[in-house]
């Protein structure tokens, strides 16, 4: 007898193939039949008929590394039909790690007093998520940030060639101990100290354990090229399959920044370099407000910075950069940044910097470093996002076959520790927006073709083993929608709204949404075995 049958559903099995309608019968957490069979003998028999079957979404770039062990539910990402996530991304992850304040500093969404710490290497900090019920399966990065610290700790410089073997060495040991891959996030502290050929002896330990590279590149703006250029590069040298992370370009970049970049990708293509990249379904960028300073006025932690941002002087320094990580703050464009997420502030999330400044009696600029100062040691996890990106870039990279969609968001819930936390703008609709939006909408991809971005595109990129299409014998991550109701419901003024039209969601075979309902069930593993 099967456990569950999935009955007169439309299937879509990820590979891009036209749907069929037919059965899905599943036991023991995999699927075991699937067609046009009639299927009868089963504990739960659930019609599903004018409903899409789909490979649960396969999100491969996160940023939940913690959130998921403050609570593993996963509400804001299952609630939309995302069934894995593959968190350590853009040079940040959570392990390895010196001790519990290297956690503290490197984990985005960080709560006080919420999960006991105490892991070192990437095995460790592997098998403490695993004791966590989880509401999705997790793959993890290795984050460059991450090793640099576990080696060089907080020092303004690049490593020395002892020490980039040891940072070698403790990638591939990660990778050993289940990392899916190394992540780089080069525009970030301290991302932007390593430098080119340092990334490359890293990246020949990423091919030789045939894994991916996952990059933020070093810039999207004024020199997108030579960001870009660099990533192909370091693939090209070292033999590294590449996945170039949210390509899409940023405010300051020229018009055909997109157009030029992917004539450059199928360059590097041609001689031999294997290489993809993602968007991210929305027009807005967001990262950490810390990552503005210049990198001298992050050297030293925290505490250094904080010093630095009382002193006057110091201040106008840093007012100086030319070229800060978002040229929007260079160019004054206030109206167009949000803070997103303060845990000493959480009343000021949702208002542009102009309000907030207005609100405070002072210039936006300021406002932004007072904030920094008030977070104190968790200056890291306040967030904010600007309207950076053009909806005709990402339409364009979005009519390119090996481009897949991400979140770039932390899986959270409305409630208990993580209600205040806001991983960005579309956090709990980002899926739901890609179908409404560039799908119903504007049709730039048929739904069959979308789904392929979101399920096998993924999951074959990453190695995930049985997981990204419906097929019999894989285990049953399966996602059941409208295809015509499914929408986006959170916007600045309702960040934490669940979008609508998931009907169910089905992790390893277990009914995470059931009847558009979240239930108490958690069928999410660790995922640590790739091919």
């Amino acid at each position: 007898m099967l456990d569950v049958i999935l009955k007169n559903g439309q299937i879509f099995d990820g590979s891009g193939k036209d749907p069929v309608i037919g059965n899905i019968g599943i036991k023991d957490g995999t699927i075991v039949e699937i067609g046009k069979g009639d299927l009868k003998d089963a504990i739960e028999l659930i019609d599903v008929s004018g409903l899409a079957i789909s490979p649960g979404f396969v999100d491969m770039h996160t940023h939940s590394d913690f959130t998921l062990m403050v609570n593993g539910r996963a509400e804001s990402q299952v609630h939309q039909g995302v069934t894995t996530e593959v968190v350590g991304q853009c040079g940040i992850s959570c392990a390895p790690a010196n001790n519990d304040l290297d956690i503290r500093q490197m984990a985005i969404g960080y709560c006080d007093n919420s999960h006991e710490l105490g892991w070192k290497t990437f095995g460790e900090y592997l098998s403490a998520l695993e004791s966590n019920k989880l509401g999705v399966n997790v793959a993890a990065f290795v984050g460059h940030g991450a090793v640099h610290n576990k080696v060089l700790g907080n020092e303004l410089r690049a490593p020395n060639n002892d020490e980039v073997i040891k940072m070698s060495e403790i990638i591939s040991d990660s990778l050993d101990q289940g990392a899916a891959g190394f992540s780089s996030g080069l525009e970030y502290w301290p991302g932007n100290l390593a430098t080119s050929q340092n990334l490359v002896s890293m990246c020949k330990k990423v091919s030789e354990k045939n894994k991916i590279y996952a990059t933020h590149v070093r810039n999207r703006d004024d020199h997108y090229d030579l960001g870009f250029t660099e990533a192909l590069t370091t693939a090209r040298q070292s033999g590294v399959r590449l996945q170039i992370s949210h390509i899409q370009p940023k405010y300051g970049a020229p018009k055909y920044a997109v157009e030029h970049t992917l004539k450059m990708i199928d360059s590097f293509r041609k001689l031999g370099v294997d290489v993809a990249f993602d968007i991210i379904p929305h027009t807005w960028n967001h990262t950490r407000v810390l990552s503005i300073l210049p990198q001298w006025a992050q050297e030293g932690g925290t505490t250094s910075v904080i010093k630095r941002l009382k002193n006057s002087e110091e201040r106008k320094k840093i007012r100086a950069n030319p070229q800060p990580m978002w040229l929007l703050v260079r160019d004054n464009k206030w109206d167009d940044i949000v803070l997103i997420h303060s845990n000493k502030n959480p009343d000021l999330i949702g208002m542009t910097f102009n309000e907030i400044g207005n609100l405070r009696n002072q210039d936006p600029y300021d406002a932004a470093f007072d904030l920094l100062i008030e977070e104190g040691e968790d200056m890291g996890n306040l967030l904010w996002s600007s309207k950076a990106f053009r909806e005709e870039d990402i339409i364009m990279c979005l009519q390119q076959p090996e481009c897949a969609v991400i979140s770039d968001t932390t899986a959270l819930a409305p409630y208990g520790v993580l209600k205040n936390n806001i991983g960005s703008i579309s956090g709990y609709g980002w899926a739901a927006r890609f179908f409404q939006n560039y799908v119903n909408e504007k049709k730039v991809l048929t739904l069959t073709e979308a789904i392929r971005r979101i399920t096998s595109l993924p999951a074959e990129r990453l190695g995930l083993i049985k997981r990204g299409k419906l097929k019999k014998s894989y285990y049953a991550d399966i996602c059941i929608f409208d295809s015509q109701k499914i929408k986006n419901n959170s916007d600045l003024k309702n960040l934490k709204a669940y979008p609508s039209g998931i009907e169910h969601v089905l992790v390893n075979g277990i009914f995470s949404v059931k009847n558009g309902k979240r239930t108490e069930l958690d069928g999410g593993n660790v995922l640590r075995e790739f091919h």
